[in-house]
């Protein structure tokens, strides 16, 4: 018998290198998803953090106007949009993996969830009958 765990994984890189920057084992699909869309605003707020926020130096930051994509605004649009949400759920219910990936001038981002078979540990009467 088995039942149904997700991984839930984010990973980063460029034409070069892929890093797995997260990844994390939930025991429902709705927590894995709920899990990557932390994550896209945690990637987000480290991106494109607010001026305003106390830890940054006054004139730290620059307004970027040329970038071609705006990954910061992608993750945050993603992570709030309900439709694309439950089609990510609908696609794990059916046992298919998911995955979300925005490019930047710099580099990717992949957020990707999939299920996982966990066995249950059940005994066994073949196994455990002792032989005599």
């Amino acid at each position: 018998m088995s039942r149904a765990h997700y991984l839930a994984e984010t990973y980063g890189g460029d034409a070069r290198t892929t890093v797995c920057l997260g990844a994390f084992v939930a025991p429902t699909r709705r927590l894995a998803l709920r899990w990557l869309r932390r994550r896209a605003r945690r990637f987000a707020d480290a991106l494109d953090p607010d001026p305003s926020t106390p830890w940054i130096p006054p004139l730290a930051l620059q307004r970027v106007t040329h970038a071609e994509h705006d990954a910061p605004a992608e993750l945050r649009a993603w992570a709030e949009d309900g439709r694309v949400q439950e089609a990510a759920l609908r696609r794990l219910t059916e046992g298919l993996p998911y995955e979300f990936v925005i490019h930047d001038d710099a580099g990717w981002y992949a957020f990707r969830a999939r299920p996982l078979a966990v066995l249950s540990r059940t005994s066994s009467p073949a196994l455990s009958r002792s032989s005599v």
